[in-house]
Parts: structure tokens; C-alpha cells; sequence
């Protein structure tokens, strides 16, 4: 990308306040549903948010909204993203003629793709945009923090397990190669929330993302426990935090938005 077209697509993001980029080294992480209640929870507290689903290969966030049959508008030049509980939201599955058709663009492709979609994105004024990684640290993650230069950070999450710990590393790593500054680490499925009884139940291995985080010398947002009714608001297209605002989830994601 050359010089202008960095600024193009600065100046069409000048009414968003904070950029936030969610990512992780590996995939099942559970990264897109961070990225979908962090939304909602800034929602809820009154701020105006939007998210960009820049995972091309495996777009979610549209599926976790019941957004699958959504067709966007335009507004003279610009597309309208849709719209859900205050969240404006864009992805490249709004793009394509089939929901199953499989994304296959080189990198030059795929980055045109991007640029447009925030360019060409009608985004209005937000406090927050929220734009969702996908796995790694390709095509997708490099261009997007080339465009949005001014990000104001990433948020690497990460599953308690080693393996996730070591890829998250790399994340890391490529946010200091990148100057993206590292805003924290999200522990995701940090021990097991019993619905029935809302408490967390230490089954799986916890304190990992801490340990990056003091290991790595970057600030730890928050542990979210494993709710089983996470997967189930996911498949329905329903937002988490707004089914259960009570469980212990709803009040992890409160506690990283006060540490935001």
C-alpha cells in the first residue's frame, strides 16, 4: 500500500475513536466471541461501537449475530453495515453470493478486499471499533495493521493450554515487529462455569495467560470462564452477555472493559 491510500483509509476512520485489534497465534481460542461480547459489553455501557470481521476464511461474527441472510444498503458511495443491539458490524460474508462459498484470493486480493471494506464502509461516529483476527499471522492480520496505522493496540487471547500459550507468544512477537502496541492477554476457557450453580470449577488448566502476560511484560485484562451456553448463543445468533448478564462470563467481560 502506498502512502495516499494509507491516508484514504486513515481519514475514512477519523470519527473512530479507538481501534482495538483481537487476535490470537492460533485458532478455537474462542477469539470471535471475545471479539463479539467485548462489543456488546462496550455497547451496554453506552458507547458506540462497531466490529469488522477480518477473518476471510472463516467469517463468523455475522453467524454468531443471525446476521446469515443479511443484504447490506449503500448510502450514496458508501455501504451501510448492518446494524445489531447498537453494534454496527461488517464482514466479508456479506460479500459473497453464497453463505458457503469458500474465500480462495492470493494476498494482493485479499487486501484490496480489506482496504475496502474500510474505506468504503459508511462507519459513522464510534468510540470503539473492534476488528476480529483471524488465526495467525498472515496476509489479513499484516495488512490491517498497515492500514489502520493508528490502531491503538491488539488484544492477544489465548486458551490456558501450552500450545495456545506458545502460539500467542508469536502473537505478541508480531505486534512488536508490527509497533502495534499490546493493549493485554484475555485468558479464554480459564476453568468451568456450572450454569447451574454459577460457580467456576477449576477442571482445565488456569493461569496461563498471567503467565504470558507477566513473562511477555504486557498488562492481563481478565480470565473468562468455559460456559457451555457460550457455544449454544453462538449458534442461535444471540449475543451472550445479553442472554445471561449474570453469569459469571457477563462479569469477567465487565471487569476487562473497567481494566480497558
Amino acid at each position: 500500500m502506498n502512502k495516499d491510500e494509507s491516508k484514504a483509509v486513515g481519514s475514512c476512520l477519523n470519527n473512530v475513536n479507538k481501534k482495538i485489534m483481537v487476535m490470537s497465534g492460533k485458532g478455537g481460542v474462542g477469539k470471535s466471541s471475545v471479539s463479539l461480547n467485548l462489543a456488546a459489553t462496550l455497547a451496554r455501557n453506552g458507547f458506540r461501537v462497531g466490529i469488522l470481521d477480518v477473518d476471510f476464511h472463516g467469517p463468523s461474527i455475522p453467524v454468531m449475530l443471525g446476521l446469515q441472510q443479511t443484504s447490506l444498503m449503500t448510502n450514496g458511495e458508501k455501504v451501510i453495515p448492518a446494524e445489531v443491539k447498537g453494534i454496527k458490524v461488517m464482514s466479508i460474508a456479506f460479500l459473497l453470493e453464497g453463505k458457503n462459498d469458500a474465500v480462495i484470493w492470493r494476498g494482493p486480493r485479499k487486501s484490496a478486499i480489506l482496504n475496502s471494506m474500510l474505506e468504503d464502509v459508511d462507519w459513522g461516529e464510534l468510540d470503539y471499533l473492534i476488528m476480529d483476527f483471524p488465526p495467525g499471522t498472515g496476509d489479513e492480520a499484516m495488512t490491517a495493521c498497515q492500514t489502520v496505522a493508528d490502531a491503538d493496540g491488539g488484544i492477544v487471547v489465548t486458551t490456558p493450554q501450552e500450545v495456545s500459550l506458545s502460539d500467542c507468544r508469536r502473537a505478541i512477537s508480531f505486534c512488536d515487529k508490527m509497533n502495534l502496541p499490546v493493549i493485554g492477554v484475555i485468558e479464554n476457557m480459564a476453568g468451568f462455569a456450572c450454569p447451574s450453580c454459577n460457580k467456576i470449577y477449576d477442571i482445565f488448566r488456569s493461569g496461563g495467560g498471567k503467565a504470558l502476560s507477566e513473562e511477555s511484560g504486557v498488562p492481563f485484562l481478565g480470565s473468562l470462564p468455559l460456559d457451555p451456553r457460550m457455544a449454544e448463543s453462538c449458534d442461535k445468533g444471540e449475543i451472550f452477555i445479553e442472554m445471561y448478564p449474570d453469569s459469571k462470563v457477563a462479569v469477567a467481560f465487565s471487569e476487562i472493559i473497567e481494566r480497558l
